[in-house]
């Protein structure tokens, strides 16, 4: 039997049958796809509690704006502390003011010392600026971050137990809708964590350094000058907020700053101002304070329609007072009155003798805003208008009080009708009062401003007087200048044009503004102006035709009355070296006279200054004004004597009954032992002045012997001749306005 042979086994036959990989099963299937799933999940939960999903810009964003968030709360905080002492001090000034034993004033300085201390820490804290955050403190937000999700991821878990508990209870006994949420809850939010996750890529990212866009303004790279403050920039409500069928009511239901914002924007919508925002509310002791902004127009339309919205907010008049801001021309800041802006402003600092210089800057004031008023009156000419109870006196003797503790500077005193700088008459050189008085003073001033000019190169002080104790500035303060002479109105006028740059100025006070008060149409051209309780042409004439539409009101300000202050004082100003002109009101502290009188005597004591004679001499070469020469006919014969005549110093202080620039000793004699007994009945009697007649019956009283076959008239020789000049204007004494007579520290410096 044959033998089949078998074929050999080629490439294509194997020689075994291939064994197939056994198909996954279903849950082989399932436990990879959830693992896949789960991998996702853990990277995701990873990613997300290491803050991976924030890049360098979210989180410095995320740090400036915690930094910036602290900051404001602390300013809140602080200006809390303010509000709640001007309002302790408040309540005590006025429990103070009923007491008829006046109070507790121990207790009224504490608090006033806590008002100023507490609004020290304010301005401190609102000066120092909000940085950008440091790397340690963007580091520290992202480590705060990751914190906060951890607690929230383990505090989820944790509290997902007792809930699915809860839920699965409830299925038991048959309400299962809980169950049925919770799982499908549960089954969403798997499906959403599980998905393919990435993680972000931070290549090519841009470091926090470079400030992103999304950053506040003021932390973008800084403009020139450094950036500022955007005003109006913390919006409260827009008039889209407003709720429907809103209707206004009054400023005493706004308890908080979103009321006082539907306030405003409720009353403004009901007459029809522009309103459409309100921003930076603040509470204070007075009122409310608010920055608005017009959607058309200018804020002129909330000072045209102040006193209708003075009914709307059941204000009192003028407790609407609108301040247009120049920074921002569409929005003004709202200040809504309802008690006294000005009842706990500081009062003025104590200033030694000569321990100012006339180029410094000393406050007189305080804004309705709480800033402080000061200037420096060195080459600048004034003037301050206000009608007759609007406090002109009480500001000029402000201002002097400043002036006359320099020790750089000759105050000279003028009024020809009133009683001028009265009370700080010690530390003043010259006083005069009637028209001969005032015109000579006045020619002798503009002649040397005059040979000052010529005399600047020769001192090599360049373009502008420098003042010093051996070259001294001469500040003039001239009241009721609407009361002076037609000459004298001249001279002051050309003494406007040249006194400036030789430091020889003038403050000048009037009752209106016009050319018929000043003599001719100067008020504008004066470079320091203020004015306070008066008629709206004043405002117009001073300020400018479009004034009022600015937002100057000093007209809608009140004069004082013989029982009532109102608001003598106050004003609104232009001009303050240093200070950009706004429309907002001032109030000058008046100064108590016997506050005057004293440092008049101590200002005294420390020296007086005259003319350096530098300046005097110069003055023998320069021409007079055609208009103050004599007049002579074709023929040389006199035609019209000089209306005035041009004297020395000596001479100009003998004719105001001032005290010589220069004397020798008083010798022994009876001028001296005039003077000696005068001082001494004024001792004995407790006072620092007596009318003539009284004290020459107290001399004649104390020395019968010396006085007693002497008259008045004799007297008041040997007093000229000891150097005590004729008697001076003495301010009121009982029932008298205005006596002549002497005064004590005055004849006590003869000695």
């Amino acid at each position: 039997m044959a033998t089949e042979v078998q074929p050999e086994p080629t490439e294509e036959q194997p020689t075994e049958k291939a064994i197939e990989p056994a198909e996954p099963t279903r849950a082989d299937r399932m436990k990879a796809g959830f693992a896949v799933q789960r991998g996702h999940l853990l990277a995701r939960v990873k990613d997300w509690m290491a803050t991976g999903d924030l890049d360098h810009i979210d989180v410095g964003q995320g740090a400036t704006e915690a930094k910036t968030r602290k900051y404001a709360e602390k300013i809140s905080r602080q200006q809390q502390r303010v509000a709640e002492a001007h309002a302790h001090f408040a309540v005590a000034k006025t429990r103070a003011d009923q007491d008829e034993n006046g109070g507790n004033a121990n207790n009224l300085a504490a608090l006033a010392g806590r008002v100023a201390a507490e609004e020290g820490k304010l301005a401190e804290l609102q000066a120092i600026p909000v940085m950008p955050p440091t790397d340690r403190e963007i580091n520290n937000f992202r480590h705060g971050k990751k914190a906060g999700r951890s607690a929230l991821v383990i505090g989820g878990g944790v509290a997902t137990v007792p809930a699915f508990g809860m839920a699965a209870a409830q299925a038991a006994t048959g309400q299962p809708a809980l169950l049925v949420v919770a799982l499908g809850a549960g089954g969403w939010a798997y499906h959403v964590l599980t998905r393919p996750f990435t993680a972000r890529s931070t290549e090519g990212q841009a470091p926090f350094p470079l400030a992103p866009v999304s950053l506040p303004a003021t932390f973008q790279a800084d403009p020139a000058g450094g950036a500022a403050p955007i005003i109006g920039g913390n919006v409260v409500m827009s008039v889209e907020q407003l709720p429907e069928g809103g209707k206004p009511f009054p400023l005493r239901n706004a308890r908080t700053p979103d009321l006082l914002a539907q306030c405003v924007l409720l009353a403004a919508r009901a007459e029809g101002v522009p309103i459409v925002e309100v921003s930076d509310v603040t509470r204070q002791p007075w009122g409310w304070q608010c920055t608005v902004r017009v959607g058309e127009g200018t804020p002129e339309a909330i000072i045209s329609k102040a006193g209708d919205l003075e009914t709307r907010f059941d204000l009192k008049t003028n407790g609407v007072r609108p301040q247009p801001l120049r920074a921002r021309r569409a929005c003004a800041i709202l200040r809504l009155v309802e008690g006294d802006p000005f009842a706990t402003a500081p009062g003025l600092p104590y200033r030694a003798p000569k321990s100012l210089s006339i180029i410094d800057a000393f406050r007189i004031g305080t804004s309705v805003g709480g800033d402080s008023l000061e200037l420096s009156l060195a080459g600048v000419m004034g003037l301050w208008v206000a009608a007759s109870g609007g406090g002109k006196t009480g500001i000029l003797q402000a201002l002097a009080e400043g002036v006359t503790a320099c020790r750089d500077s000759i105050t000279i005193d003028l009024d020809p009708f009133g009683d001028g700088l009265e009370d700080l008459g010690d530390a003043v050189r010259i006083t005069a009062r009637s028209n001969e008085q005032i015109e000579a003073v006045l020619l002798f001033f503009l002649v040397m401003a005059k040979g000052r000019a010529r005399l600047r190169a020769k001192l090599a002080m360049g373009k502008k007087w420098k003042p010093s104790p051996q070259h001294p500035a001469v500040t003039i303060f001239f009241d009721e200048l609407p009361k002076a002479s037609i000459l004298a109105k001249r001279l002051y006028n050309d003494l406007l044009l040249v006194g400036r740059k030789e430091l020889i100025v003038v403050e000048a006070a009037s009752q209106g503004g016009q050319s018929s008060y000043l003599g001719a149409n100067i008020a504008q051209m004066v470079a320091l102006k203020a004015v306070g309780p008066c008629k709206v042409e004043d405002t117009r004439s001073v300020f400018g035709d479009g004034s009022v539409k600015e937002g100057y009101l000093p007209h809608k300000l009140s004069p004082a009355t013989q029982t009532d202050p109102k608001d003598a004082g106050h004003l609104f100003i232009q001009g303050v070296p240093g200070m950009a002109d706004e429309p907002i009101e001032y109030a000058v502290h008046e100064v108590p006279s016997a506050t005057l009188r004293q440092l008049g005597q101590e200002r005294l004591e420390a020296g007086l200054l005259d003319p350096d004679q530098d300046s005097l001499d110069a003055m023998r070469g320069v021409d007079l004004p055609e208009y103050v020469e004599a007049e002579y006919d074709k023929d040389g014969d006199l035609k019209k004597p000089a209306p005035v005549e041009l004297l020395t110093w000596d001479q100009l202080l003998r004719l105001c009954n001032a005290q010589p620039a220069e004397r020798g000793p008083l010798e022994d004699g009876a001028p001296r032992q005039a003077v000696e007994d005068s001082v001494a009945v004024m001792e004995k009697a407790g006072v620092d002045r007596m009318k003539t007649e009284v004290l020459f019956a107290a001399v004649q009283e104390c020395d019968a012997d010396a006085y007693g076959e002497m008259d008045v008239d004799h007297f008041k020789a040997l007093m000229k001749t000891a150097g005590a000049g004729a008697p001076i204007t003495l301010g009121r004494i009982g029932d008298e306005a205005n006596p002549r007579g002497f005064k004590r520290d005055r004849l006590r410096h003869l000695l």
